[in-house]
């Protein structure tokens, strides 16, 4: 086994992703903005918890100050399927800067916006519209309103719509990292995203060398990006 190191995970809901690491040994902190979430992972690792190889903090990662709040950075933190929920990407990601250690990596994974259900849309409540592809790259005003036809609730319509709002393709997100001071170590295209093996027994496939080649036009046949980035 290598050396245990420090991992961060924002937005760690119920601690899954966290489970792998302190299963190796690592020492881990997750933060998450829901308290019900919180309370969930705090359940789901109170073995980890005990021996203090976790914390959890129910917190907007905004409002942390890592120099006062940690008494050691991170070599990794891990945002996986957090970034197309967040607003302004482009002020948020020069943030998590000040929680990597010198040599640290930032790891990122998310559907890009164009892919067929890049909105999120397989959570409606409708039958129809939680598998029917592409409709939420459509204007939003016509996206809003096929949701109100389809019965969705406000609060799904809400929550759905600020998917909208923060959508993020791969070139956007490349265009980011560059303007934020990261440089890209690694990244792959994924045509099945891996948690697909999961959700609908469907093996994991990378997307053809041909197709990620192709500025914009992959991003409507990748259904998950992952990178590393680093200072």
């Amino acid at each position: 086994m290598s050396k245990p190191i420090r991992v961060l995970e924002i937005g760690c809901a119920e601690a899954g992703v966290l489970k792998a690491f302190t299963e190796r040994g690592d020492y881990c902190v997750g933060i998450e903005l829901s308290e019900g979430r919180t309370k969930k992972a705090m359940e789901f690792m109170a073995e980890e918890l005990e021996r203090d190889q976790i914390r959890f903090l129910n917190a907007d990662v905004y409002d942390i100050d890592p120099d006062s709040e940690f008494d050691e950075l991170f070599d990794l933190v891990i945002l996986k399927d957090v970034i197309e929920h967040i607003h302004n990407q482009e002020r948020f990601m020069p943030q998590l800067k000040k929680f990597l250690k010198p040599n640290g990596h930032v790891f990122f994974a998310f559907p890009p916006w164009y892919m067929p259900f890049g909105g999120h849309q397989q959570v409606a409540d409708s039958k129809i519209l939680s598998v029917l592809p592409y409709y939420h790259i459509l204007p939003r005003s016509w996206y809003a309103q096929i949701l109100k036809w389809g019965g969705e609730s406000e609060k799904k319509i809400e929550n759905l719509l600020e998917i909208w709002d923060t959508q993020i393709s791969i070139e956007r997100f490349e265009r980011i990292v560059r303007q934020s001071g990261f440089s890209i170590a690694k990244r792959t295209y994924w045509f099945l995203n891996p948690i697909y093996q999961w959700k609908f027994n469907l093996k994991p496939r990378k997307l053809i060398r041909i197709l990620s080649a192709l500025p914009f036009v992959r991003n409507f046949y990748t259904t998950a990006m992952y990178y590393a980035v680093r200072l």
